[in-house]
């Protein structure tokens, strides 16, 4: 049974803080927008779906707790409390998604009294986060049948339950093959510096009875030389309309290597996660993180002091690299801009 990261009852916003697992599993309370920010940019909470659902109950509590006269001021101080949100995190676009949603929302009610208004943004942020799950578990249908019997799996960093509102994207699929009876292992990338692949994929996966074998992002090209892994899958932060992909940092590596070594390399991410706006990868913007990530292992030092040190977020993988994009609305393959746009197009 996969977990499910974020959890809303009577006022409260539960977060299990994946900055200490797998070795502390500790749920942290949240109750206004102000502590659900923090909690995105910390990453207590992380993961493009899962950002997406923390910032939906963050603007609904938000609105719960504006005074005003009238929805022209309630709006204002709703945009305010959506930009917050929206500063946290610059890249996954199921942040930005959600928050548009739930301003829409508002506006399309703005007849109604300010309660009923709150009301309904709550109901929206709880439906947020129950569609995203069954997103999910439809998007891990859809992909099934790309994984064969016996796979041996690499993914890198962590597109899991954890990531999303449960479930998880490339772990779904993964799931969702197992579920339908195939046998699988799956190699887990470490995902350095944030070690995403060794805390919370590693982690998940055993939970659940899912082979799992840890390996350090440096050894994936001998593991496919080898001839030791079948296929690769990942998630995505946001895809461009050409299918250019945001994905953690060692993504395009990892999409090199399976290229070189002729093996699929698959993505698999909500609707959501397109960026119909951005023609391609190059548009993506890319967040830079703090330097101790990278200098430190927690909290011990592991690099020298006074030397330079690059930390982003994310890199972008050209869509040639990509042989299919798995989403909730069907499998995308061969000139992206054209079946994208239809994914896009066509109704749930």
């Amino acid at each position: 049974m996969s977990i499910k990261p974020i959890q809303y009852h009577d006022g409260i916003c539960r977060m299990i803080d994946q900055r200490l697992l797998p070795t502390e599993e500790v749920w942290l309370e949240y109750t206004d927008y102000q502590g659900v920010a923090e909690a995105i940019q910390t990453m207590v909470v992380r993961g493009a779906p899962a950002i997406g659902v923390a910032a939906a109950f963050g603007a609904a509590f938000g609105a719960r707790d504006i005074a005003a006269d009238d929805f022209a001021g309630f709006a204002a101080q709703l945009e305010k409390v959506c930009s917050v949100l929206a500063a946290t995190r610059p890249t996954a676009v199921n942040l930005f998604w959600a928050l548009e949603r739930m301003q829409r929302i508002a506006k399309e009610h703005c007849q109604q009294p300010l309660a009923e208004i709150k009301e309904r943004l709550l109901q929206e942020a709880l439906n947020i986060a129950a569609e995203d799950e069954q997103i999910n578990r439809t998007m891990g249908a859809n992909g099934a049948p790309l994984i064969a019997d016996g796979s041996r799996i690499l993914t890198h960093c962590n597109a899991g339950a954890l990531a999303t509102g449960g479930y998880g994207t490339a772990l779904g699929v993964i799931r969702a093959a197992v579920e339908s009876g195939k046998k699988v292992m799956v190699y887990a990338d470490e995902t350095r510096p944030f070690l995403q692949g060794s805390r919370l994929t590693a982690w998940e996966l055993h939970r659940d009875g899912i082979p799992v074998t840890l390996i350090c992002d440096n050894m994936a090209g001998a593991l496919m030389n080898q001839g030791k892994i079948d296929c690769v899958i990942v998630g995505a932060d946001r895809i461009a309309a050409n299918g250019d992909v945001a994905n953690k940092i060692g993504t395009y590596t990892v999409a090199v290597l399976a290229k070189e070594h002729n093996l699929p390399f698959y993505v698999a991410a909500p609707i959501s996660t397109i960026d119909p706006a951005l023609a391609d990868g190059s548009m993506i913007p890319i967040e830079e993180r703090d330097e101790a990530e990278v200098t430190h292992c927690a909290k011990t030092r592991l690099a020298p002091e006074g030397i330079g040190v690059r930390n982003p977020a994310f890199d972008v993988t050209p869509a040639r690299l990509v042989s299919a994009i798995i989403t909730e609305r069907g499998v995308a393959r061969g000139d992206y801009r054209t079946s994208l746009a239809e994914l896009l197009a066509k109704q749930d």
